[in-house]
Order: structure tokens, then C-alpha cells, then sequence
């Protein structure tokens, strides 16, 4: 509906209502909006007590340089950044790191030149200790709108009442089999661990991550992903020392290994999973039965950072409904965003990778703070990849 069908008389506070919550929900345009409830002039006013009302940053204004990037291997549409970069000609570097372990050291060695990073939720309250990343002038994220988030995935970015990181995605640690290659059916963390000493010798792959490699080696004995007990790790640790001469490879970017078939079953995130059966349908995703991990990744600003507008503008524009939408269609993760999730197709919302059955949730666990500052974990990595 366009403005002129309204000209000729005021509208009601009903119909104000109806259109302001489509504007919250991100169905309509700040423009459509702004047209049929005849505010256009208003705009400037209302904005203060009105955030949504408040036009989009004009994303180039006052940009200029690179933002540096931080983030997880095949997790952003490059066509996403591409436009960004022309909007506003401010060029994203993005690297890629395969743990928040690898993040957190380092962020605490300094100079990193990061503006925007991606930490998972149980990190963030140890970069909050550390004095390592900022808290967030949510003035200067008018895309963000915390009601639109659910609310299973968004705790952990506010401690004490403020936000320091705002939700990117959420998804589950499996693995990924080839069934081309794997003629078993492995519906476990007990399986996995006995194909890799099996059949599948030499064709399987963990992640280069402490959290969920150790992780899913205590699965196998039925203790908590996230245990710090000293007999349960050393337990863990046993059973990696083991398979560590039967693996492919130890490495957190494992899509190319799948893909040219050196690799026939990996510990999975959920967006490559869906990348992988996307163009190979031939690659299936299991959570193992007995449970393990379920996470959000958030977007942060580490204290420091260089270029500090565009940090702000580049988040900004990946929460923008319609490009958080095209986000999850590029990289298989799903989106925190109820406005982002109306834009999806059906398909996508009932992709089982993406959204897998309650009962296969039930069992998942966030990560624990203090799996991250362990000693003993770090040590048990350590021994394992040199092993």
C-alpha cells in the first residue's frame, strides 16, 4: 500500500499499530512505512524514542580502509562482504581460525589489528574478564533489535546487564560421513571413535580444537562434554593417544578433505554439513546419540580495534534482515533472528542439518566457561597432536 491512499484522510492508531509491528518484524520497509503512516517529515523526531525509525547509516559515510575480519573457516557469503565493500569502499580482510583457543591467545599477545571477530558463547565472559573486547554501543547497530533474537541463543553476549557481543548464528558439532565410502550406519560418538580405529583407518579427521575434539572423546564414555575432572580427561585422553595414528588429519577447515574424497568421515559443524550434502548428497550428518555440542558465535569488537566505524558498520550490515537471510542460504548455519528466519524458504527451515529433531537436541550441551582456561585440556591437546 503506497502513501497516496492514505492522503486524504489521518490514519487510524490501529492501523498505525498493524504497520508499525510489520516494521519490527522486518516484513515491511522503513520506506513502505514511513509512506503509508504519512511520518516522512517526523522522522527526525520520533527517532530518539523510535530506534527502528532511524534511517539506515549511510554505510560509506565516514568509512574509508580495510576491516579486519576474524572469524571460522565457510562461514560468510563472500558476495555478502563483496557488496558491503562496494557500499561503502571499505575492502573486508577476513582470517580464518579454527578455535576460540587460537582466538583467545591471540587477542591476549596483543596487536592483532582485528576490528570484528566471531567468539563462541561460553568465551565470552573470559574476554569480558580480560578487559579483551569492548561492550557494544548499540546506537551504532540500528539493525540489532534483541527482541527479534531467540532468546536460547543470546545470553551469554550480556553480563552484568551489558551487551558485549550480539548473536551471529547457532548450530551443533556432529560429523559427516560419506556414504558413498562408509557402508556402516553410525548413529554414535562410540561409533565414530571405532571406525576411526576400524575400517574407516587413515580416512578420518577431528577437528584442531580442544573443546570439541576432547569433547566428543569423553562421549564416548558417557561423561559431560564440557567435564573438567582430571580421571574423565585422562580417560579422553587415552582413547585419543589411540586413534591418533589412524587419522587423515587433525584440522578445523576439513570441507576440502571430504570434498576431493582423501577424508570419509569428519567431526562436523552444521554449515559445512550443509554445504557438503548440498553439493555432494552423498554426505550425511549425524549427532551422536549420546549427545555433545550445541553453541552460538556472536559478533564482538576487540578493545583497540583500528578501524572501529567500519567494525560497527560491517556488523550492522550483516544483521540487516534480508542480508542475515541470505547469510544463512550461503553457509548452512541458522540464524538467532526471527526477521532473518521469515525471509528463508521452507526447505531451508525444515532442513533436518539445520534444524535437527528435539530429541536429538535434548542431549547437547553449550560449552562451559572453563574449558576454555584449562591447563589440562590444553595439555592433553597438546600431547595428542604431537603423539
Amino acid at each position: 500500500m503506497t502513501r497516496k491512499h492514505w492522503e486524504n484522510r489521518p490514519i487510524s492508531a490501529k492501523e498505525f499499530m498493524r504497520e508499525l509491528r510489520r516494521l519490527e518484524k522486518g516484513s515491511v520497509s522503513r520506506r513502505h512505512f514511513l509512506a503509508v503512516t504519512g511520518l516522512a517529515t517526523a522522522t527526525a523526531t520520533l527517532a530518539g524514542s523510535m530506534p527502528w525509525l532511524k534511517p539506515r547509516r549511510a554505510f560509506a559515510a565516514g568509512l574509508s580502509g580495510t576491516v579486519n575480519l576474524t572469524t571460522w573457516p565457510n562461514y560468510h557469503s563472500q558476495q555478502n562482504l563483496d557488496d558491503f565493500a562496494a557500499k561503502t569502499g571499505v575492502k573486508v580482510n577476513m582470517s580464518v581460525f579454527g578455535s576460540n583457543e587460537e582466538m583467545l591467545a591471540k587477542l591476549q599477545a596483543g596487536s592483532t589489528g582485528w576490528d570484528v571477530f566471531v567468539p563462541t558463547n561460553y568465551t565470552i565472559s573470559t574476554y569480558q574478564q580480560l578487559g579483551l573486547i569492548e561492550p557494544l554501543e548499540l546506537a551504532k547497530l540500528p539493525n540489532y533489535d534483541a527482541a527479534a533474537q531467540d532468546k536460547r541463543f543470546t545470553a551469554e553476549g550480556t553480563i552484568n546487564g551489558t551487551v558485549y557481543a550480539v548473536p551471529k548464528d547457532w548450530g551443533t558439532t556432529g560429523y559427516v560421513i560419506n556414504t558413498k565410502k562408509v557402508t556402516q550406519n553410525p548413529t554414535s560418538w562410540k561409533d565414530f571413535w571405532e571406525l576411526a580405529q576400524g575400517p574407516l583407518s587413515g580416512r578420518v579427521m577431528v577437528h584442531d580444537y580442544q573443546l570439541t575434539t576432547i569433547g566428543n572423546a569423553l562421549k564416548q564414555f558417557g561423561y559431560s562434554f564440557n567435564s573438567n575432572d582430571e580421571k574423565e580427561l585422562g580417560d579422553a585422553e587415552k582413547l585419543l593417544i589411540a586413534v591418533k595414528p589412524h587419522l587423515f588429519g587433525i584440522n578445523s577447515d576439513y570441507q576440502p578433505s571430504m570434498r576431493n574424497g582423501d577424508a570419509w568421515m569428519s567431526v562436523c559443524w552444521t554449515g559445512d554439513a550443509t554445504q557438503l550434502h548440498r553439493d555432494l548428497p552423498e554426505m550425511q550428518y549425524v549427532i551422536g546419540r549420546e549427545g555433545g555440542e550445541i553453541w552460538t558465535d556472536y559478533y564482538a569488537v576487540p578493545k583497540g580495534a583500528p578501524n572501529r566505524e567500519a567494525a560497527y558498520a560491517l556488523i550492522d550490515y550483516l544483521l540487516t534482515p534480508d542480508i542475515n537471510a541470505k547469510e544463512v542460504k550461503a553457509h548452512g548455519y541458522p540464524s538467532t533472528d526471527q526477521r532473518a528466519n521469515a525471509l528463508l524458504p521452507k526447505e531451508t527451515l525444515e532442513n533436518p542439518i539445520l534444524y535437527p529433531a528435539k530429541e536429538l537436541l535434548s542431549n547437547l550441551e553449550f560449552g562451559a566457561a572453563q574449558t576454555l582456561t584449562n591447563p589440562l585440556r590444553a595439555e592433553i591437546m597438546a600431547r595428542f597432536k604431537a603423539a
